[in-house]
């Protein structure tokens, strides 16, 4: 739809200008920085940082009305800028001018729901939030397409140049930011660290094809992180973890795509996130809390982070009722089917203790949870939704195995609809599925496949023919014919095909 075609009153609102003041805050000594230059770490204390809009107040000049027929007319707006994630500029990255916005089609994620008879099996009623369809095939171009245009920003105002742009990554990170700063090259180069054997074929092949710099180091996630950190604390780089506080900012679009898709009504909601390195169930309460705060959603949505097993640091954290007796400690992981999630030292937990205190009372309840479910329940349950219809990756199966946990710990009922983060592409986690199938998984995964969810191809090669198709050697008319025939008939009756009359 043309800027001219939009009615009169909503027309100046379509494309939004550059405003508000945003300020590092940090989290610990409640310091507050600039933003003229890339900061992860509070330059006081060391510990993590948030934006904060220090005009965040004005927004509440509008009606609740108004913003939620802003934000649908801009729906309908094929400006690019304001297509992806940056349609909720005001909420995201106010300070960014519209022609700095990286935008690669991310965002906007199909909104699924289960059929009846996978919502019978799991006990509720639920969707899928296909976060797998962005570019780089992962939730994470969310959180990039915010700090690369912030980046971006400040190469056009020339207060940096030549950015080496830096991550640690269990696949999808390196992926999204290699993809992400490969837009802007040359103004920006990339480095990935990956531990190495611990990402999937699929998930190394995308930075690699996006021409980044590709190190793979011994050890796991943790491991790579804290080379990462020495890196950006020692050397002139982006780092482009969740510790960057404006991937953070873009990720909280999730929360807002959900509740436009809701028509903003999120009461009787259950958010089911699951847990790695703690950015995304950050961003998605912080989200909604701002939604909250203006006014355009009326009550805050259940939010529920989900571990496994063997990567829970979360989860034994909140184990302990009384709030002043927690203490968090890192866990040593073990290998898990959910990859991007096997994060034993999350490095926004202190982001997650102080965004849960403020939407437990904002909410005036308990309205966070985590739950833990097996590495079983996560690749049994991802098999079960593909088999129906989805198209969710192993976290995916881990947000479900959540579900049905949450509704036999009386954390959600039945009454409540939930929406799972599938936060990837299902085709990036096939090797587990191939594992699951073939019953190859090593011992310390902990999985015995289902025979009812194993499938493997067969292969129809009638005894009795000669000869049969090769590439490059077809077969004669008569041979040909023969070979249909009877591959046809051995396809039948493997089908219990019953002729027709």
């Amino acid at each position: 739809m043309k800027l001219q075609d939009f009615p009169q009153e909503i027309r100046g609102s379509i494309l939004p200008k550059p405003g508000g003041k945003i300020i590092y805050r940090c989290l610990s000594c409640n310091e507050e920085f600039g933003i003229e230059k890339l900061l992860y770490t509070c330059p006081s204390c060391g510990q993590v940082l948030l934006l904060h809009d220090m005009e965040f107040d004005r927004l509440k000049q509008r009606t609740p009305e108004e913003w939620r027929k802003i934000l649908d007319y801009r729906k309908m707006s094929n400006e690019p800028a304001v297509s992806g994630i940056y349609r909720y500029h005001e909420f995201i990255g106010p300070i960014v001018p519209l022609d700095c916005v990286v935008y690669l089609g991310e965002g906007h994620t199909p909104l699924v729901e289960a059929g009846k008879q996978l919502q019978e099996k799991a006990g509720g009623r639920f969707f899928y939030k296909n976060d797998g369809q962005n570019p780089s095939a992962s939730f994470k171009d969310r959180g990039m397409a915010s700090a690369l245009s912030y980046i971006n920003y400040l190469i056009k105002s020339g207060l940096v140049k030549d950015v080496l742009a830096v991550c640690a990554s269990t696949g999808d990170t390196s992926a999204s930011a290699a993809l992400y700063a490969s837009y802007l090259q040359p103004d920006i180069k990339s480095a990935v660290l990956l531990p190495h054997g611990k990402v999937t074929p699929q998930q190394l092949g995308q930075p690699l094809g996006a021409g980044a710099q590709v190190f793979e180091i011994p050890g796991v996630f943790d491991d790579c992180m804290k080379v990462v950190e020495a890196l950006a604390e020692n050397y002139n780089v982006a780092l482009l973890n969740s510790k960057n506080a404006w991937r953070i900012l873009g990720q909280e679009s999730y929360s807002y795509e959900l509740a436009q898709d809701f028509d903003y009504d999120m009461s009787n909601k259950v958010i089911f996130v699951p847990i790695g390195n703690a950015g995304n169930i950050t961003a998605i309460m912080s989200g909604f809390l701002k939604f909250y705060r203006c006014g355009i959603i009326d009550a805050l949505p259940k939010v529920v982070g989900v571990q496994s097993h063997h990567a829970d640091p979360v989860y034994k954290y909140y184990l302990e009722p009384d709030e002043d007796k927690r203490k968090f400690v890192p866990v040593t992981v073990e290998p898990s089917v959910a990859q991007a999630a096997m994060i034993g030292n999350p490095v926004s937990m202190p982001r997650v203790i102080s965004l849960v205190r403020d939407y437990n009372e904002q909410s005036g309840k308990k309205n966070v949870f985590v739950v833990q479910v097996t590495e079983q329940e996560i690749m049994d349950w991802q098999l079960t939704a593909n088999r129906f219809g989805h198209v969710a990756c192993t976290q995916g199966g881990e947000c479900l195995a959540g579900m049905t946990a949450a509704l036999k710990q009386g954390v959600m009922d039945s009454s409540e609809t939930a929406v799972l983060d599938s936060t990837a592409h299902a085709l990036k986690f096939s090797g587990f599925q191939e594992m699951y199938f073939d019953d190859a998984f090593p011992p310390e995964f902990g999985v015995t496949p289902k025979p009812e969810l194993q499938n493997r191809p067969v292969l129809v090669r009638p005894a009795d023919l000669e000869k049969v198709p090769a590439p490059g050697k077809p077969l004669e008319r008569e041979e040909f014919e023969r070979f249909v025939e009877r591959t046809s008939q051995d396809i039948a009756e493997k089908l219990n095909l019953s002729p027709r009359e």
